[in-house]
C-alpha cells in the first residue's frame, strides 16, 4: 500500500496525565525541581498504532472510560501526544464530546461560520453552505439564539449538520449518533453512507454494535488504554462481545447487580436445542434464554423475569415466569428457561437482563446479563436486513 493512500497513521501514542491530591500539591511538584514526586501518573492510553486508508470508515467499540474520546482528541489536534506520532493527512471535521468547539454565548449562526473558519473555508464558502446546514439541523427559529439555550438534541443536531456539510477529508464521531430521535439518527447514517461514496474516511466511535456494524469496513476493541487490531468488524464485535461476558460475569463487576442477593443469578445464556451455548440465533428460529440460580436458604413466592432490550437500550419485551414460580419453593440450585418459538426479533444485538423478586424484595437484578445477536435466517452471507423496529414480521408482497 502506497503512503498516499493513508489519511491517519499512528505510531505507538501514548497520553499519560498526572494526578495530584490536591491542589497546591501542583505548586509542590513545581519547587521541588523533580526531587519529590507529589502526583500519580495515569496512563489514558498505551502504545497504540494504526493506519486508516482513505475511502475507510473505522469503528472502535469500548466501555466509558477504556481511553476512546483520548484517542479522537489525538487525531485532532486538540492533545499532544506523551510521546509517540499521529499523522494526519486532509481536512479533517470532529463531533466530539457535547459543547466541543461551540462557543455558549454565540449563536447558532455565529458558531456555523466560526466552525467553518476552524476548518478553513472563507465567509463566502460558508454562505453557500448555510442554508444546507440550517435545513439539517432542523432547530428553526433557535439558529439565532444563543447555543447555551440549546438542549442536548438541538446542540447535535447543529453539530452535527456543520460537521458533514464542510467538505471533510476525515470525519471523527464521537457517540453523537446516541442523542437525537430515531429520524435524525437515520438522517445522520444517509449522510455518512453520502460521505463514504463520495470517498471520505470516517472514524466512528459508540458502544452500539449494531451502528459499528452498519456503518463500518474495519473495527478495533479498545480497553483500559490499549486498542486491539484493526480486523473486519463483524470480528472485532465478536471480541468485543467476549470482553463484555468476561466484565460481566458474577463477581466479576458488582456495579450490574442489584438485590440482597438470597436468590442470586450464576449464569444466564443463549442456548441451542441441544444445550449448547451461542451467541448468535436466526430470526423466525426458536430462542431459547437459559437462566441457573441459587436460593441460598428456602422461600417461596419468587417471581423470574427476563426482559430483553435493544443494542439501543430500549426494553423490547419483558417476560415474567408467571403462575410458574411463585407457588414452589426454592432452595439451593435451580434452572429455568424461556423459549420464543419461532423468534420473532429483527436481525441485530440484543442483550437479557435477569431480574428476581420474592414479594416485592428485589433478590438479584443482574443487567446485561447475556448478549445474542439475531441474524438473518435465509441468507447466511447477510447480517441485517432493510427493515426498522424490532418484530419480524411474516407476510407476503404483491405486486401487481
Amino acid at each position: 500500500m502506497s503512503s498516499e493512500a493513508i489519511v491517519i497513521s499512528a505510531r505507538n501514542l501514548t497520553k499519560s496525565y498526572r494526578l495530584f491530591g490536591h491542589p497546591g500539591d501542583r505548586v509542590k511538584q513545581f519547587l521541588s525541581l523533580g526531587l519529590r514526586r507529589y502526583h500519580r501518573e495515569f496512563t489514558a492510553l498505551q502504545d497504540v498504532s494504526f493506519d486508516i486508508r482513505r475511502g475507510e470508515t473505522i469503528g472502535i467499540i469500548g466501555r466509558n472510560g477504556s481511553g476512546k474520546s483520548t484517542l479522537l482528541q489525538l487525531i485532532c489536534g486538540i492533545l499532544k501526544p506523551t510521546s509517540g506520532t499521529v499523522q494526519v493527512n486532509g481536512r479533517i471535521s470532529a463531533l466530539l464530546e457535547l459543547g466541543a468547539g461551540f462557543n455558549p454565548e454565540f449563536t447558532g449562526r455565529e458558531n456555523v461560520y466560526f466552525q467553518g473558519a476552524i476548518t478553513g473555508l472563507t465567509q463566502a464558502e460558508m454562505e453557500a453552505r448555510f442554508d444546507a446546514i440550517a435545513a439539517f439541523a432542523d432547530i428553526g427559529e433557535f439558529i439565532d439564539q444563543p447555543v447555551r439555550t440549546y438542549s442536548s438534541g438541538m446542540f447535535v443536531r447543529l453539530a452535527f449538520a456543520v460537521a458533514v456539510h464542510v467538505d471533510p477529508d476525515i470525519l471523527v464521531v464521537d457517540e453523537a449518533l446516541a442523542v437525537g430521535d430515531a429520524v435524525f439518527q437515520q438522517k445522520c447514517f444517509d449522510r455518512i453512507r453520502r460521505l463514504q461514496s463520495e470517498g471520505a474516511s470516517i472514524v466512528v466511535v459508540s458502544h452500539n454494535p449494531y451502528q459499528i456494524e452498519r456503518l463500518c469496513h474495519r473495527a478495533a476493541v479498545m480497553k483500559q488504554g490499549t486498542l486491539s487490531a484493526l480486523q473486519p468488524a463483524r470480528e472485532t464485535l465478536s471480541l468485543y462481545h467476549e470482553m463484555v461476558q468476561e466484565d460481566l460475569a458474577p463477581g466479576n463487576i458488582e456495579a450490574f447487580r442489584e438485590g440482597t442477593q438470597a436468590l442470586r443469578f450464576d449464569r444466564v445464556g443463549i442456548e441451542d436445542a441441544s444445550g449448547r451455548r451461542v451467541e448468535t440465533v436466526r430470526t423466525l428460529e426458536r430462542l431459547r434464554i437459559v437462566a441457573e440460580f441459587n436460593a441460598r436458604h428456602p422461600m417461596d413466592g419468587v417471581r423470574l423475569r427476563f426482559e430483553i432490550c435493544s443494542a439501543d437500550n430500549e426494553m423490547v419485551v419483558q417476560v415474567t415466569a408467571n403462575g410458574l414460580t411463585e407457588d414452589r419453593r426454592f432452595e439451593g440450585k435451580h434452572r429455568i428457561a424461556f423459549i420464543m418459538e419461532p423468534c420473532q426479533l429483527t436481525t441485530g444485538w440484543y442483550y437479557v437482563n435477569a431480574i428476581a423478586v420474592n414479594r416485592d424484595v428485589r433478590l438479584d437484578a443482574w443487567q446485561r446479563a447475556a448478549e445474542f445477536k439475531v441474524l438473518l435466517k435465509d441468507d447466511r452471507a447477510r447480517d441485517l436486513t432493510s427493515d426498522r423496529g424490532v418484530f419480524a414480521c411474516q407476510g407476503e408482497w404483491e405486486i401487481g
